[in-house]
């Protein structure tokens, strides 16, 4: 009844409204445009508000209350955003008064405008479904995502897939049939990935071989050139730099437990060792002489001197070898200790036991 009247409102007064004949101009039926689908079904329902709705929250488009309102400027009309967008897409005029029009000229409600509709008492999406709730329109759309007669409420199936369905698609869901198609997209997924680690592994190759020759190149000019020598030296810095803090950080909890006249068998492991986990070549060989007393400092020489240096050697910044009782003491990682605890370009310490 309500909106056979405002649609009566209208028709008499088209000098202030949009005319009732101006929807078949622009293509759409003015009877059926909320109710048969249409672009413009923005507007909410006017059965659906309790007491009366005043005029100025009405939609001249769609007959419907306000839904995200805008405002044209300047002539100050609101529409739905979703009807004024239509409209102008067909007929770039004010509904009301023929004005021209673009997107530029819409501007949001002003602030009263909002509060006025925020306060109108409407029924739940839901009431078709059993829901009797009456609420303020500001509270509809979190009432409605928690309404428990919504059909699309998403609820966790119950039979142990763990799978979360919406409400009105529970009766229907099988979990088997789910859960294929959720493997099938996981193995698909992995495939992808998988095709993408070897596309970027053979990037990286690449690269790295590249890499590689230019360091070479470097290393050759470094000898004829002091600029070439400076900036390979630098290079060979960042890259031992890199390197040490891919290296998970490690503790020594009992320095008795160190080996400091390793056989040549534990040095070829921890060599290896320090290889695969990328150890700079140019520093390899250099790292593996320090791994034994005969070439370690004046504070690590002698069994004496290291139990007397105990305290000092916790504050080495130290740096687990992958999968062996082993550390390296870098001296980029230890520029805080003194020459008498420290080489260049670090030391390698194994260890019986006692690595954290």
């Amino acid at each position: 009844m309500i909106r056979l009247k405002v649609n009566e409102f209208y028709k008499n007064n088209w000098k202030h409204y949009i005319k009732y004949e101006e929807f078949s101009k622009i293509g759409i039926n003015s009877e059926s445009a909320i109710f048969q689908g249409s672009a413009f079904t923005m507007g909410y329902d006017l059965e659906r508000f309790q007491g009366e709705v005043d005029i100025e929250l009405i939609c001249t488009i769609c007959s419907g209350v306000l839904q995200d309102p805008m405002q044209a400027t300047p002539c100050e009309h609101a529409f739905c955003r979703v009807c004024i967008t239509e409209w102008m897409q067909r007929q770039p005029t004010c509904p009301v008064d023929r004005n021209p029009i673009s997107s530029v000229n819409l501007r949001t409600v002003p602030r009263i405008l909002r509060n006025l509709l925020a306060r109108l008492n409407i029924k739940c999406d839901n009431e078709p479904y059993g829901c009797t709730a009456i609420l303020k329109l500001e509270l509809l759309q979190n009432h409605v995502q928690e309404c428990e007669f919504n059909p699309k409420k998403p609820l966790p199936c119950e039979k142990g897939c763990g799978l979360v369905i919406p409400k009105d698609e529970l009766k229907d869901h099988n979990c088997v049939k789910e859960l294929r198609l959720l493997v099938e997209q996981q193995q698909q997924k992995l495939f992808d990935l998988k095709s993408e680690v070897t596309d970027q592994s053979r990037t990286i190759s690449d690269l790295i071989r590249e890499l590689t020759l230019f360091k070479d190149f470097m290393r050759a000019m470094r000898l004829q050139n002091p600029t070439m020598r400076a900036i390979a030296d630098q290079m060979e810095r960042d890259e031992v730099v890199r390197w040490c803090n891919s290296l998970a950080r490690a503790r020594v909890t009992r320095w008795g437990g160190m080996i400091s006249t390793p056989d040549d068998a534990l040095q070829l492991m921890i060599k290896r060792a320090l290889s695969e986990c990328g150890c700079p070549p140019h520093i390899l060989d250099d790292l593996m002489e320090n791994c034994h007393e005969r070439r370690w400092p004046r504070g690590l020489s002698s069994l004496e001197t290291r139990q007397n240096n105990r305290r000092i050697y916790d504050n080495y910044v130290c740096r687990r070898i992958p999968g062996k009782q082993a550390v390296l003491v870098l001296h980029c990682d230890n520029t805080h200790m003194s020459d008498d605890v420290m080489v260049e370009p670090g030391l390698v310490m194994i260890f019986a036991h006692g690595i954290e």
